[in-house]
């Protein structure tokens, strides 16, 4: 892991002066996609780890098939596919084939780099190309966001050889895309249960006087303070979860001023799978802090949550998961996560100076007990 800590930050100073240049493909490569992969244990001059210019079945090519040895055969577990380095890796072309060819072959992951970004996809989820995006790493300042290498290198390295081998991102994978479908799932069921739902309920209940009707309006009390989208209410300052396309609209006050409201979709549009599912679950549990009370305010850097006027948790969404800021004093928390630091004297979106850099289920539950004594001490 040091390696690769020291290997970013030698070709983040290298980055300014090859972007003037404009790098092309195959430079790009050779200067900055090649020295990662060998960082990551990836030996691109070892035809056993490394499939150059990989055949697809569609007669195609993947500029690099990284490979597992299984029953004594390498077997190719992930594709890179490599662009110019000012390439935003954004055509959604691109992506289509990308994720069309690992598919096509049956191998579930793929990665699409400008040497900078990597944009790592699980190809074989039945959803738009897009929305097949797991995760995603950059490690250019302008997109750090308050991370620092260490972390940026603790996500890349889901990609090395020894991570692969082991299947950690097939475990998490797994986990995230399948927690996304439940999720989706149990809302619509919430939101429009079926007589079936409904007589099941009914019958667990051991009353059979109560009516569908009854038994419908009741779930969604008992069950929508678990799903945003149903609980949360508008603010008194009037943004709420309005949507529109862009995630953001014009109203205005009642003195005549114009002034612009956000939505949801201004903060979760674009977002990898991972982060996404982070947030959802973040929601969840503050949503259930104090059921029916709780209210999100979404401004242009962060979502507030708040109980009456108490804002008591405040988030951003970032590429490689959430930056979460709780009206805690520092020195007041035994023991702090590794992943929290004290940001009093230090500039930050949110409310609150106790900051937490959340990019795994693990610490997000973690930081759930902290989470609860901010909304008990706000």
């Amino acid at each position: 892991m040091k390696q690769l800590v020291t290997l970013l930050e030698q070709l983040q100073a290298k980055l300014e002066r090859f972007r003037k240049e404009g790098l092309k493909e195959t430079p790009t490569r050779t200067i900055f996609i090649d020295p990662i992969l060998d960082a990551l244990g990836w030996d691109v001059r070892d035809p056993d780890s490394v499939a150059l210019e990989y055949p697809t079945v569609d007669g195609k090519s993947v500029d690099y098939a990284l490979k597992i040895a299984r029953d004594g055969k390498p077997v190719p577990v992930l594709l890179v596919e490599a662009k110019s380095q000012n390439d935003q890796l954004t055509d959604v072309k691109d992506i289509t084939q990308t994720t069309g060819y690992a598919a096509n072959d049956g191998i579930v992951w793929c990665v699409l780099t400008n040497g900078v970004l990597w944009r790592v996809y699980r190809s074989v989820e039945r959803c738009p190309a897009p929305e097949k995006l797991m995760f995603e790493v950059s490690y250019d300042p302008k997109d750090l966001e308050g991370m620092n290498l260490s972390q940026v290198a603790e996500q890349l390295y889901r990609l090395s050889r020894e991570e692969m081998a082991k299947g950690t991102l097939d475990a998490i994978g797994e986990q995230t895309f399948t927690d996304s479908k439940i999720r989706k799932a149990v809302e619509a069921l919430v939101s429009s249960p079926p007589r079936v739902l409904l007589n099941l309920v009914r019958k667990a209940t051991g009353d059979k006087s109560l009516k569908p009707q009854t038994v419908k309006d009741s779930l969604g009390r008992v069950l929508a303070p678990l799903f945003g989208q149903f609980s949360a209410r508008m603010s008194p300052t009037g943004v709420g979860i309005s949507r529109s396309a862009t995630g953001r609209k014009a109203s205005k006050t009642r003195k005549g001023q114009l002034v612009t409201q956000f939505s949801e979709n201004h903060h979760t549009d674009g977002k990898p799978r991972e982060v996404l599912e982070l947030y959802k679950q973040l929601d969840q549990f503050c949503l259930t802090l104090q059921p029916g009370a709780i209210e999100k305010r979404y401004l242009a850097k962060y979502i507030a949550c708040r109980e009456g006027k108490r804002t008591f948790c405040t988030l951003h969404l970032q590429r490689g998961g959430m930056r979460v800021w709780l009206k805690l004093r520092f020195g007041d928390v035994p023991n702090p996560p590794d992943f929290a630091r004290d940001v009093t004297k230090v500039g930050h979106w949110g409310t609150g100076d106790f900051e937490l850099d959340i990019s795994t289920a693990q610490q997000l539950t973690e930081a759930e007990p902290l989470i609860r004594k901010s909304f008990v001490e706000a």
